[in-house]
């Protein structure tokens, strides 16, 4: 029987699509990719493959979850199957460097920014950094891992050499342009099946939450986008959005092999937009969504469906 596999790391970011699924009657199976095994002689299983791994899974104690999920798309690729959210996407999932360049590919801007491995590396980087305000953040992140706003060079090399420094999984942190909005919030436009969603406001005044779902916040220090405002819904859905930006994702997105993402972007006080992440295991807030009465996990239920319908017909 063929169903729709959800690969993920991350039990409780999955309990709203399992909801979904089941209100749907959509038949599936969710695939916890921390650890495992596959046999490299044998046929998959037939179905559609969701693929929700995410860059942040060292921080759950899933260091390696990514590398085996990489190897266990491959395998999905090699037999046919149908796979959303291909391994190009975890590739460019777990790492901001391939975003960025990825992204400038299709005209879409984004913030300055320079790569270092090593400490003393980071810190010379900075010394040359054309921008006296910046931010760091890994590479490989997710939550906000890393990041951290600093004035001069001199707090960076404090922090870097001293107790609290928090180095990327993969070695690789990247100091970046600090991008100020009057207003204090970003933009997060939601992609499903390859196609825009919704985009949602995200109120950025007391920390700067990446996911949703998942509580990441960070000191007012350390959020890129500065001091506290009023206080006000953290997240919003934006009626009747629309972007310059929109087709030039979509694109981006097809041309990557990226069915479902969240890609955020913020706006300076001359009004430019840079877009500084691609999320592939997007997640919605509840709240935000029954305001505006959509589902994006309701959408994406709806979607595997869709594929599991074709999947049958093919035979």
């Amino acid at each position: 029987m063929s169903k729709a596999y959800i690969i993920h790391e991350n039990e409780s970011w999955i309990v709203p699509l399992r909801s979904a699924l089941e209100e749907l009657g959509v038949p599936h199976e969710f695939w916890h990719l921390h650890e495992g095994k596959f046999d490299l002689s044998e046929q998959p299983p037939s179905g559609v493959f969701y693929n929700r791994m995410s860059a942040s899974s060292h921080s759950r104690n899933h260091r390696y979850a990514p590398e085996y999920t990489a190897n266990v798309l491959a395998w999905l690729e090699h037999h046919g199957r149908t796979v959303l959210n291909t391994s190009r996407a975890l590739e460019l999932e777990i790492s901001k460097i391939k975003q960025y360049l990825e992204l400038d590919k299709f005209g879409i801007r984004t913030p300055y920014t320079v790569a270092a491995s090593g400490k003393e590396a980071l810190v010379e980087a900075a010394r040359h950094f054309p921008y006296r305000t910046f931010i760091t953040k890994h590479n490989r992140a997710g939550k906000g891992l890393g990041v951290h706003l600093f004035d001069n060079v001199a707090e960076l090399e404090r922090y870097v050499f001293g107790p609290d420094y928090e180095e990327s999984v993969d070695g690789i942190t990247l100091i970046q342009q600090y991008i100020r909005n009057e207003d204090q919030f970003i933009t997060r436009c939601e992609f499903i099946d390859g196609k825009f969603y919704y985009a949602v406001r995200v109120d950025a005044s007391e920390g700067f939450q990446l996911c949703p779902a998942d509580a990441c916040q960070i000191g007012d220090r350390y959020c890129p986008v500065g001091e506290k405002a009023e206080k006000r819904a953290k997240f919003e859905v934006i009626s009747g959005f629309n972007s310059p930006l929109i087709p030039k994702y979509e694109a981006f997105l097809q041309q990557n092999g990226i069915s479902f993402a969240g890609i955020e972007f913020i706006t300076d006080t001359a009004g430019v937009a840079y877009t500084y992440d691609v999320n592939t295991n997007t997640n919605y807030n509840a709240e935000a969504e029954a305001a505006a009465n959509v589902s994006g996990m309701k959408e994406i239920a709806r979607t595997l469906s869709q594929y599991l319908k074709k999947e049958i017909e093919l035979g």
